[in-house]
């Protein structure tokens, strides 16, 4: 059984951090590439950042020099450092494995709240 599981979401004020973790279950962790996607209320979801099994970064322009992910392919976990938040960073961040054979997410975690007060 597949299974993504977040932590590290909560309630910052703008301009504060946060580390958002996933810890992966049930999948051959270092062959996936693994990204964290966020959906705001009333928006669609949106890609915030992925790396990929060789290590690949890609950010959405809108976290580029604020977020930084990461993989400890050991652990089977990938993190989210979050500095500098600003309210419009306010959504439920999602952790996503993928193998890339379709053009659809193979996996996703359950989603943890991020708020950031202004």
């Amino acid at each position: 059984q597949v299974q993504l599981v977040e932590s590290g979401g909560g309630l910052v004020q703008a301009g504060g951090s946060l580390r958002l973790s996933c810890a992966a279950s049930g999948i051959f962790f270092s062959g996936f590439s693994m990204g964290w996607y966020r959906q705001a209320p009333g928006k669609q979801r949106e890609l915030v950042a992925t790396i990929t099994s060789g290590g690949t970064i890609n950010y959405a322009d809108s976290v580029k020099g604020r977020f930084t992910i990461s993989r400890d392919n050991a652990k089977r976990t990938v993190y989210l450092q979050m500095n500098s938040l600003k309210p419009e960073d306010t959504a439920v961040y999602y952790c996503s494995a993928d193998r890339g054979r379709s053009a659809t997410i193979d996996y996703w975690g359950q989603g943890t709240q991020v708020t950031v007060s202004s």
